[in-house]
């Protein structure tokens, strides 16, 4: 079901680094986020995919982790990510992107979800450098990076408690990602009486 689906697909920041993902898979959920729907149907978005390790190194040096944890300086090496889909914006094609970077990264992680993986959407990116290190043109902007591996952490979702939406770790490094009530989040319904 896409509920459970969507209940797995948490932002995952430690992996078992040595459970390899293919190419092949990585191209997978990309074509995932090719079916998805883009604002005017423009399709300005592109992907580069890597899963091999000295790219990977270079990769995870350009990138920060978990704002909210400030003791925690990332993934120790074995926890590191076993691939990642930086995710483009061409601008050749449009000056915008709208929505469509939400919309593909979210088929992408829910294609790694049901393959027995899960990511993170990292948009804390030193983007000149990984500019340069992926060699890219000029025409192309990373828009953020989507780390992968299989998990290696838990992460449970709370209640928000005092408007509080800061995710934590508890003593056993159990990952808690506070939610808003549904009673916060709908404003206002409106029914009709429907008789049988």
């Amino acid at each position: 079901m896409i509920r459970d689906l969507i209940l797995k697909n948490r932002s995952y920041r430690r992996f078992v680094q040595a459970e390899k993902i293919s190419l092949e898979q990585l191209t997978n959920w990309v074509e995932l986020a090719r079916f998805s729907a883009s604002g005017r149907n423009a399709q300005p978005l592109k992907y580069v995919l890597t899963n091999d390790d000295a790219t990977n190194r270079q990769i995870f040096e350009c990138l920060a982790w978990a704002g909210y944890l400030t003791d925690w300086k990332g993934p120790a090496e074995g926890e590191q990510p076993a691939a990642y889909i930086t995710m483009l914006h061409d601008t050749r094609i449009s000056d915008k992107y709208f929505c469509d970077d939400g919309i593909a990264a979210q088929s992408i992680l829910l294609g790694a979800v049901e393959a027995g993986f899960g990511g993170c959407i990292v948009a804390s990116v030193n983007r000149k450098k990984l500019c340069e290190i992926l060699q890219l043109p000029e025409h192309f902007e990373i828009i953020q990076v989507l780390a992968l591996g299989k998990p290696a952490e838990k992460v449970v979702i709370d209640d928000a408690v005092d408007d509080n939406t800061k995710y934590w770790r508890d003593e056993q490094s159990v990952h808690h990602v506070p939610k808003r009530t549904m009673d916060e989040l709908i404003v206002k319904k409106s029914y009709i009486k429907i008789f049988f």
